[in-house]
């Protein structure tokens, strides 16, 4: 398994898609050669350096903390790093939907957590698309995204909830229904509850919420409250000041206004209703 780049920056910069390629060799993708990082750092576009947010060490910290935490079992360790990668890189979504910071993250400051994390079997091979790829694939765009969307306000619980099943982050970062906040906590809510477990279950139901909302308009069913963005702004300036993230209990998020929980409560009984009919394969009545 490769170790981390001889040369780590220490600070996140950008890099765009054509200068990923040159990188993405056959030797980094089958996990036994790593590139030295001094070529890729003349490739890359600085950002301010004035901004805190962008010092590589909290990241490059949390990476091997999850590596040395969860080896035995790496899938686990979307749920405990989403939420401390969120809550360590505090972007703007307009800031979280540029690749080129999450291809920078990926190939110049964790190559060795990627393959770590992706190296399937047999084939022992990890996707391109892991280092370079869509928001709901790359490995830290992925993580990101997850904890914006799945978060209620400054509460992360629902993140570990949500990335505790890959078949939920998988399906439903691809779908838009899932930026309505009560939609997203819904979801979160039958699976703590239990009601839906499986991935199936999760595909099925993903299914049926998207027929729904076709005809179905959930902010009318189910209204969130207006987001503040000056609590964004906030806590985006923090970072300027703030510690390391915990690694035994939940940080914070913005301190935003969670879900309402009678919208909460609605939207929920709702899908749970949808899900007794949902297409679910194996399911006693289904192909």
């Amino acid at each position: 398994m490769i170790t981390q780049p001889h040369h780590v920056p220490e600070r996140l910069a950008l890099l765009s898609g054509p200068a990923v390629d040159t990188f993405l060799t056959e030797g980094l993708l089958s996990g036994e050669q790593v590139h030295s990082g001094i070529d890729l750092a003349k490739a890359v576009e600085p950002l301010p350096e004035d901004d805190a947010r962008w010092w590589v060490e909290p990241i490059r910290s949390l990476v091997e903390d999850a590596m040395f935490e969860f080896g035995k079992d790496r899938t686990r360790a979307d749920a405990w790093l989403a939420p401390r990668l969120h809550a360590t890189l505090r972007l703007t979504r307009r800031e979280a939907a540029d690749k080129r910071l999450w291809n920078h993250l990926a190939l110049a400051v964790a190559p060795d957590y990627v393959v770590w994390r992706h190296l399937a079997e047999p084939a022992r091979r990890v996707a391109a698309e892991r280092f370079r790829g869509p928001a709901d694939r790359q490995c830290f765009s992925r993580l990101w995204w997850a904890a914006e969307l799945f978060r209620n306000g400054p509460d992360y619980e629902p993140v570990e909830i949500a990335c505790g099943n890959q078949d939920l982050i998988h399906t439903v970062l691809r779908n838009d229904l899932i930026d309505h906040r009560p939609t997203a906590q819904a979801l979160v809510r039958l699976l703590k509850d239990g009601k839906i477990t499986t991935g199936r279950d999760v595909n099925g139901l993903s299914i049926a919420v998207n027929a729904a909302g076709a005809t179905l308009i959930y902010d009318v069913l189910a209204p969130d409250e207006p987001r503040d963005p000056a609590r964004l702004r906030d806590w985006i300036a923090e970072a300027e000041t703030a510690p390391p993230v915990s690694r035994h209990v939940l940080p914070e998020g913005p301190d935003e206004e969670p879900v309402p929980e009678q919208s909460l409560a609605v939207l929920t009984d709702y899908f749970a209703d949808l899900f007794e009919t949902a297409p679910v394969r194996g399911r006693k009545g289904e192909d």
